[in-house]
Parts: C-alpha cells; sequence; structure tokens
C-alpha cells in the first residue's frame, strides 16, 4: 500500500509593515549616506514618551535572526523582532512640507496617541 501526502502551496507571507514610494526612497536616500559598515535601517519600537512606546529607525551594522527583513530598492529594513506584534499591518511613509521631514506611521494596532505625536499605545 502507498499512502500519499498532498502537501499544501506555500503561501508568500506578507511583509508586517507596507513601505510608501516615499518611504523606499528614503531608506536609499540614507543608506547612500549610512556609515562605513552599514547594511540598513531598523525600526523599532523603544518605551519612551507619554503614550509607552515610540518608532525609532537607525542604521544597522549587524543582522540579528529574530529581526524581520523587508527588501527595498535602496536597501534593507529590519524590522526589530519584539517590535513586529505593534507594528503588523502598519503603513510606513516619508513626509515632508514647509516645517517638518519624518517617518509617518498608520498603525492599525495603535489605541492611542500623546497629543504632541511622539508616542503610541497599544
Amino acid at each position: 500500500m502507498v499512502t500519499v501526502t498532498k502537501q499544501r502551496p506555500v503561501r508568500e507571507r506578507p511583509a508586517a509593515v507596507v513601505l510608501t514610494e516615499a518611504a523606499q526612497r528614503r531608506i536609499a536616500a540614507l543608506m547612500a549616506d549610512a556609515p562605513a559598515g552599514s547594511i540598513g535601517v531598523r525600526l523599532s519600537t523603544p518605551r519612551r514618551g507619554c503614550s509607552g512606546l515610540a518608532y525609532s529607525v537607525d542604521y544597522v551594522s549587524e543582522a540579528i535572526a529574530m529581526d524581520e527583513r523587508i527588501e527595498t530598492p535602496g536597501g534593507t529594513l529590519f524590522i526589530d523582532g519584539a517590535s513586529v506584534l505593534y507594528l503588523i499591518g502598519s503603513t510606513m511613509d516619508w513626509v515632508e512640507d514647509d516645517f517638518q521631514a519624518g517617518f509617518v506611521f498608520a498603525n492599525p494596532n495603535a489605541k492611542g496617541t500623546c497629543g504632541c505625536g511622539e508616542s503610541f499605545t497599544v
């Protein structure tokens, strides 16, 4: 008797964070001016601010196995493994206007933000 086992088709896992074209261009610009030895930028959510968590983007010189990786045309975005659950489903954008420039996050997991917009709570 021969047993046939069907394998489930492997489904590509969606990225934890979706990057807009503007965010991808900004990552490329950051990597063009990155310090020697940088292999990408890391997005994390350290405990900080009025609401508890903040978004932080820093250069990375060493990959960490638990980090999520998103390859962009201009470089790699690493997402801190401990922060992924706070960020799943988020969109990361780069916005510039007359007064400021920075990454902006549309995070469906955020239940609230502080008055200044620098931190969030889940």
